[in-house]
């Protein structure tokens, strides 16, 4: 498998983590049970894409990747969808993890470029 392979089944485990987190909250605490199998599925989805991804990315590397993309994802989607405003600190929090997930992609010698 390639890196550009590895980022991509990354990139798909981030989408279904995003899909099977925003389901969790339309699941209203697993009493509705269309979004609440939308979203086990979509974790264990998640889950088995992401340990493609591991055959080639170093596993911390990969997770906070996964991790970082997925928490601003769920941010703006909550903001849109929820209309779950983000005052100032926390936009600048989503601001520094993506810093973070850049500097690591861009800059780090544990992810071969």
């Amino acid at each position: 498998m390639t890196q550009t392979q590895a980022y991509l089944y990354l990139a798909f485990a981030i989408g279904a983590e995003v899909i099977g987190t925003t389901a969790l909250k339309a699941s209203d605490s697993f009493t509705r049970p269309w979004p609440s199998l939308l979203t086990v599925g979509c974790y264990a989805l998640s889950f088995y894409l992401l340990t493609f991804s591991l055959r080639v990315l170093p596993t911390g590397i990969a997770y906070a990747i996964w991790s970082g993309v997925g928490i601003v994802l769920i941010s703006v989607i909550s903001w849109v969808v929820y209309q779950q405003r983000l005052d100032l600190p926390a936009i600048a929090g989503l601001g520094l993890i993506i810093a973070g997930v850049a500097v690591i992609n861009l800059f780090s010698k544990s992810v071969g470029h």
